[in-house]
């Protein structure tokens, strides 16, 4: 409980730094390599991260904004942090709110602890493996938090997509729920939503980073629910290839013969 509160303590501390960004006239927005958008809020945020995980002395760090560690130290590593210190930089430069700091303990390929804060919203999930999961709202109680159950046949299935990304990919699995409530939600909400029981399905069937998924991950797992790769139906794990990409996955509570054998 000592290590979760400091990992809240520096995780509130990020939020905050993004915040004061958020409510700047200047983001200080540059391109990545890969295209895709930092800004000031982004490096404030890692920084503020970094040095507060590296006193844990937990194991090392791996972050969005510095994830230039080669495959070579990458895989002698058994536990370390993997950390997103804003996750949704569209959605922040967009001002829609929907932005997380995102922060998990990976242990041995699995993602044991999940912390995941929405500053906008001052909105937490929080998850550890054994220990359940729970959200909790400003100074509002701390709710545990439950998937909800499959959907009865006949009742409207509630599927969670991204705000900024779509595929064909997933506009076919749309296809086999023509009455679907579809919740367009940004960042690693997404996958909470499923922890908390206010969706019911999160397909996603585009690139995205090991790093955006990890600490969510703890939190679904640790509610009862799941994370898995979409080929091979297993949960999810980290740092087990040189690569940071994820395969597509599913978010669950548990698997449906209404997509199971759906390929892509």
């Amino acid at each position: 409980m000592k290590m979760l509160q400091a990992v809240m303590n520096a995780v509130a501390q990020a939020g905050s730094s993004i915040l004061d960004v958020y409510n700047s006239d200047d983001f200080g927005i540059e391109i990545k390599e890969d295209n895709s958008p930092l800004t000031k809020a982004d490096q404030l945020a890692h920084d503020i991260l970094v040095k507060a995980l590296s006193e844990l002395k937990v194991g090392p760090i791996l972050s969005e904004e510095d994830a230039d560690i080669s495959w070579a130290e990458r895989q002698s590593w058994k536990q370390y942090w993997l950390v997103d210190p804003l996750d949704g930089t569209k959605e922040f430069i967009k001002r829609s709110g929907e932005f997380t700091v995102n922060v998990a303990l990976v242990r041995d390929g699995e993602p044991v602890l999940g912390v995941v804060y929405a500053p906008v919203m001052d909105l937490w999930y929080v998850g550890e493996q054994g220990k359940g999961a729970w959200k909790q709202q400003g100074a509002g109680e701390r709710k545990c938090i439950k998937p909800a159950a499959i959907p009865e046949q006949g009742k409207t299935w509630r599927i969670v997509g991204s705000r900024s990304h779509s595929s064909d990919d997933f506009e076919r699995f749309m296809a086999v729920f023509p009455n679907a409530d579809l919740l367009s939600v940004g960042s690693s909400l997404k996958l909470c939503m499923v922890a908390d029981g206010s969706a019911d399905l999160y397909p996603r069937l585009i690139p995205t980073c090991e790093w955006d998924t990890a600490a969510a991950q703890a939190i679904v797992e640790a509610a009862g629910a799941k994370v898995l790769n979409w080929e091979t139906k297993e949960p999810l794990r980290y740092n087990t290839k040189e690569t940071l990409l994820n395969p597509y996955f599913v978010v669950c509570s548990e698997p449906s013969k209404v997509w199971l054998n759906l390929s892509f």
